[in-house]
Parts: C-alpha cells; structure tokens; sequence
C-alpha cells in the first residue's frame, strides 16, 4: 500500500473564453448568480429527469473490502452532488473496485466499456495507477482520490488534499514571520520521506538554515535517540533554530513532545509548525503545540457540508467526502458550460482552477494539484486562523 492509504482515511464555446476570467465566471455560467462555489450551481434535480439519459461518468470506489467506510461516504457525496442539480445530464456509473488495484482495473473496464467519458476515483495509489493506465490508453480522463503525487500524471488528476502543498504553505508563513533556522523531527514512513522532501525545498527557496533532520524509527529505543538530539537543538535559553517541523498524527506527537519540554522545549521561543495530519482535536490538546502552525483548507466550507450531509444521510461524512462531492459539481458545470472541450486538457488545466467545498483548486499540467490553503494555528486546545487561505489564484501559471 502506498502512504496515503493511511492518510486519507484518516477536492459550443471552447474553453478560454469561458474560463479566462476565471472561477467565478465558470460558475456564473452554469447558475447565472456568479457564485464561486460549483457544489451550489443549480436547483434540486427534477424528479422527472431520466437517469439513463447524460454523459456517462463512471465512479471508482471501494465500496467492499478495505476503504468500504470511506468509499461509501463519497459515493453518498457524489449522488448528494448530483441531487443539487436540476437536469444535470450526466449519468453516473459507480463501480466497486473491493480496495484493491485488480478490483480497480476490472471496474475502469466495464465502465469504460459502458462509455464513460470521465472517470472519477479510485481512492488508493495502486488502484488509481491500474485504472489509471487503462483510462489513458482509452484518452479519457480521470479524476482521483489518491494524495500520492507519484500516480498522477497527464489526464490523471489528484483532486485530494496533497502534503506537499501544505508544506510549501506553512514554510513559507513562517518564513513571514521571520523564522530563518528550521529542525524537523519526520516520522520515518512513506510520508514522512515525502514531506522531509518537500520540507528540504521550501526551506532552501526561502534562503533560510535546516539546522538539523532527524527520522523517527518505529523502536523505541531509536525513536527516543533521534528526539534527544534534536531537543539539544531547540531547547535551553539559546536554541540553535526558531521553528520546529513535526509533521505527525497525535499518537506519534503525543510521544514526542514530552521527550522535548522535558529537555525545555518552549514553543515561544520554536514555532511548532506541521501538516494537515494536525487537523485532529486530539492534537490542539497536546501540551506544547500551543501556537503550532499548520496548513489545512479553512473548516467553514466542510462544516457546512457536514451538516447537509448529516441531515440527509443520518451520519457524519468522512473528511475526503467533499472530494466526490467537487469532483460531480465539476464535472457537470464542464458538461453544461465547455460543450465538446468540456474534459479536455486545456479546461481542466486552465490556470484560474475552480472552487469546491474546501476552497479554491487547480490542477497541474503533470497531474497534480495546487490548493487555496489557510495557516491555522494551535491555540487554547482549538485553532484559529493565522493567515486566511486565497479565495482565488489571480490567473497564475499553475506549473508543471
């Protein structure tokens, strides 16, 4: 399995016109109202709208075996998206691929073998890489869950939330706030040696000092040597760095941290910065994060979610449910506004991106993605916002 198994159970006319002036005027097309957000672009779906009529987008999940939890909230999150429509012209074709690549593959043949145009899912890395190919080789696109950058590629797009953006955007916070010397302690994983990666680079592109890195073992013993050496470093009156890289889950925090105030870590002196994977109660309560800095989208949009979802289907939806949820509300606005281009290329890489539950998003040329990120920081036992994420990307090249 790749890293982001775990991770993520714990986003006519030819295209330039229409998305030159960017999110706003896509979703202006499709409601008329200029609303930013694509998951409200139209009425309740017409109960005489004829299911087996539309574009056919088929939908990957694992809806049995390993992921079923998850799967199933984001297929109710894709229908739910599909209800707020009025005559969407689309038909949904879902697929179980049982949580494996060979589930995964057998589920993009039939459904590119009922004519899907688009396909959207799977969740895991190695079924997105399976489906993946079989998607290319047809010339359809696809739209998947899988946070690890390694599987996306031209016409395989990430929709999901990637570390390496939340990386790039705490770095460089507090390098606005005049953090010049950085130490990280990385859990020694696959995503840990993803975000030492990009943690390395967004350091060196700020101008600022890594003063030291250290791998966190699964033995104990190891384990507490790698906290003991960096405790040396950022602890006492006159630590050798002023921000702190944990990138960890409360379990492995709640581990580390009383290793480093025992040896005098002081967060007022070490900014504690961290990653998405910091968006968990159980962290703001950690003694020692306070004033931690972490990137995430803003709560409010998935709040609001949540609650819709919740009063529909009678349960909490699973964090990544919005991600189906954007990905239907894309997808019909293309089908609506982009007549032949509608998933081509050139729309789905337009540099102006979109908005969906969690904020604004673009993908990139090469696959993956780039999200409008909030800094949020630790403070007493929630958060707060340091730094609001953009509500758009001002035509920016999205890069490669």
């Amino acid at each position: 399995m790749s890293f982001d198994d775990k991770t993520t159970l714990l986003s006519r006319r030819r295209a330039a016109p229409v998305l030159a002036s960017g999110i706003a005027a896509l979703a202006a097309a499709c409601n008329g109202a200029g609303q930013g957000n694509l998951a409200a672009v139209a009425p309740p779906v017409n109960p005489q709208a004829k299911p087996d009529k539309g574009v056919p987008l088929a939908l990957i999940l694992p809806l049995t075996g390993n992921g079923a939890a998850a799967g199933t909230s984001l297929r109710n999150s894709a229908e739910f998206a599909l209800a707020q429509f009025k005559d969407p012209n689309v038909r949904l074709i879902v697929k179980d691929d049982k949580g494996t690549p060979e589930g995964a593959r057998l589920a993009a043949q039939e459904a590119l073998a009922e004519g899907a145009e688009l396909v959207m899912g799977p969740l895991f890395a190695p079924s997105v890489q399976e489906a993946g190919g079989l998607a290319r080789q047809a010339g359809k696109p696809m739209i998947a869950f899988s946070t690890d950058a390694s599987v996306a590629s031209r016409g395989v797009y990430l929709l999901s939330f990637m570390p390496e953006g939340e990386v790039d955007r705490v770095v460089d916070f507090a390098g606005q706030r005049g953090r010049k010397a950085f130490a990280a302690l990385v859990p020694d994983t696959s995503y840990g040696r993803v975000v030492e990666g990009q943690f390395q680079q967004a350091v060196a592109r700020r101008g600022a000092t890594l003063v030291a890195l250290e791998r966190l073992p699964a033995d104990a013993g190891a384990r507490q040597a790698a906290v003991a050496k960096i405790a040396a470093l950022v602890g006492g009156d006159k630590p050798a760095a002023d921000a702190l890289f944990l990138p960890d889950t409360a379990e492995g925090l709640g581990l580390t941290m009383p290793a480093l105030l025992q040896a005098g870590y002081n967060p007022a002196r070490v900014t504690p910065l961290g990653t998405g994977l910091w968006n968990d109660p159980a962290v703001f309560r950690i003694q020692g994060l306070q004033g931690g800095l972490f990137a995430a989208p803003e709560s409010a949009g998935f709040d609001r979610f949540a609650a819709r979802y919740q009063e529909r289907f009678g349960a909490p939806p699973a964090r990544i449910a919005t991600l189906s949820y954007d990905a239907i509300s894309l997808a019909v606005a293309l089908v609506r506004t982009q007549g032949s281009q509608r998933f081509s290329e050139g729309v789905f890489t337009n540099a102006s991106g979109f908005s969906g539950e969690d904020g604004v998003f673009r993908f990139r040329p090469n696959g993956t993605n780039e999200r409008g990120l909030a800094v949020l920081e630790v403070r007493g036992g929630g958060i707060a916002v340091a730094s609001p994420a953009p509500k758009s990307f001002g035509g920016g090249a999205a890069g490669t």
